[in-house]
């Protein structure tokens, strides 16, 4: 069903992108990408992009004008938050540590400008959906995971680009992506007494 959903939306796309511009699907460029993440949720009060991930996948680009492009991708992307012990550990076995796995299927689609062929800069929106989640909470993993619905199973981002160019074909990418809506409602004391509730994920 994942599958299914993620071939329908690139397929459209890739249909819009094509009979909407008179493109010859020659000049397509194709895309291999590979990188990395740094993460958070907000309103857990685990502050920082300290969760690392690893983000994978292919892309295609379409130049529409001189210096304007419109691309589409399918990426699998780690994202979540991290947070080491914060005190000795307590007659209750708390600590503290807190960490969040969620991995996802995404498919951005951006829109480029490029300048002088050497930086581009875009803007878009993806659509992500939850493949695996794992939490874990004072050193302890809890009962969270992708099919029990803790976590919305689709997240919509929008996303800041910007890329330079390296050597050739090569080129180094920077990317924010902030989520749209809340990843999950969760209502919780902080360390102040405060009921707070968890939204969304960076």
């Amino acid at each position: 069903m994942i599958l299914k959903n993620i071939q329908r939306i690139v397929a459209i796309s890739m249909l819009i992108l094509l009979f909407g511009n008179n493109i010859n699907a020659q000049i397509i460029k194709g895309q291999l990408i590979a990188g990395f993440n740094f993460s958070q949720v907000d309103g857990d009060e685990v502050y920082g992009y300290k969760k690392p991930g690893l983000q994978l996948g292919l892309g295609a680009m379409i130049p529409f004008g001189d210096k304007w492009d419109l691309s589409i991708e399918t990426l699998y992307n780690e994202k979540g938050a991290k947070q080491k012990a914060q005190y000795p550990m307590q007659a209750d076995s708390t600590t503290g540590a807190y960490e969040l796995f969620l991995n996802y299927l995404e498919v951005p689609v951006l829109v480029h400008f490029t300048d002088k062929d050497f930086i581009t800069v875009g803007t878009g929106f993806s659509w992500g959906r939850l493949i695996t989640a794992r939490e874990y909470e004072h050193g302890r993993q809890t009962s969270t995971n992708a099919q029990n619905e803790v976590y919305d199973p689709n997240d919509f981002n929008v996303l800041v680009d910007l890329c330079m160019r390296l050597y050739r074909q090569i080129k180094i990418n920077s990317r924010y992506a902030y989520s749209l809506a809340k990843i999950r409602t969760r209502e919780y004391i902080s360390s102040q007494g405060n009921p707070l509730v968890a939204s969304s994920v960076q």
